[in-house]
């Protein structure tokens, strides 16, 4: 069995990335995420592949502004969440949590992780090491609480943590400059984070994008992953709280940055 082959692709004002994830012994393509759908087409069109599935992390519209022209333009099943208070359009098939469907022969598993809305859905193949992180860990930060709250959000991420470090994580916005001049601020002694930091910089001067990650450099480097750190918690002054109470300060003040 071949590797899945990956293309990221921009869109939109909000520095949105569409992933396109191809199998070339099936010639199944799914797109996650469209909030554009020329876009998605482009790039597809780009690789010489046709889109047969489509898949979305959640209802926000920079993520689902495409999907019904794209579903009706290729014909593409859509899988996602769906929740009464927060429907998509065009859902095929509802997933939620733990959910496992089969893409070219790989298994996906579903991982809810409210927090950012609380329909999100990250999308997990372990064959391929790969997670669609969605708007929830981004490289170097972690999506704002729109309607969850920081104890549902820092849950959320405990269960991205638990996955193996070798997990390629792909995040759906290229915040990570700014990412990384809100971490140092927090953690300013982590000298694997003044690296990723500098890394990030190059990459950006060069119009070159910072996704995907890998879980273990989040884990290293990703402020909003490690509220259990001393280093961490001995800036902010809360060597006594939980870890939950330190994510939810290291939340505020990015709100504020």
């Amino acid at each position: 069995m071949t590797t899945l082959e990956r293309v990221l692709y921009p869109y939109g004002e909000l520095f949105n990335y569409g992933v396109l994830l191809h199998c070339p012994e099936t010639q199944r393509t799914a797109c996650v995420d469209s909030g554009d759908a020329e876009a998605s087409l482009a790039a597809a069109k780009n690789q010489g592949w046709s889109i047969t599935d489509i898949w979305v992390t959640h209802h926000h519209h920079d993520h689902t502004d495409g999907v019904l022209e794209l579903k009706e333009k290729t014909g593409a099943s859509v899988i996602g969440p769906n929740l009464p208070d927060t429907p998509i359009l065009g859902v095929d098939h509802v997933i939620s949590d733990g959910d496992v469907f089969d893409f070219a022969g790989r298994g996906v598993t579903a991982i809810h992780t409210p927090g950012h809305t609380l329909d999100m859905i990250n999308f997990y193949l372990p064959a391929e090491s790969l997670l669609f992180a969605g708007d929830t860990l981004f490289t170097l930060g972690c999506g704002r609480v729109f309607e969850g709250d920081a104890s549902m959000m820092w849950k959320s991420l405990l269960k991205l943590a638990a996955l193996p470090k070798d997990t390629i994580v792909y995040s759906s916005h290229e915040y990570t400059l700014a990412n990384a001049e809100f971490a140092v601020t927090v953690d300013p002694d982590n000298a694997a984070l003044h690296e990723q930091v500098q890394n990030v910089k190059n990459r950006r001067a060069n119009d070159e994008p910072t996704i995907p990650s890998t879980l273990a450099m989040e884990l290293n480097t990703n402020p909003f992953l490690r509220p259990d750190d001393p280093a961490i918690r001995k800036h902010l002054n809360m060597q006594e709280a939980s870890d939950a109470e330190v994510f939810a300060e290291i939340r505020r003040r990015k709100d504020e940055f």
